[in-house]
């Protein structure tokens, strides 16, 4: 049976893991959005 990890690894190689992998790089390029996750990860940090 498969870790987690193994899983990750071979969803990553896959082609929709490359199309998600280029997704959220593009979307880190964009300042706008780079803010949005920093907020994001801001609140969710908070919680602890």
């Amino acid at each position: 049976m498969p870790t987690i990890v193994d899983r990750i690894k071979q969803f990553a190689r896959s082609p929709q893991g490359r199309r998600a992998t280029e997704e959220v790089r593009r979307a880190a390029a964009d300042p706008r959005r780079r803010a949005q996750a920093q907020r994001l990860l801001g609140r969710l940090r908070g919680r602890h």
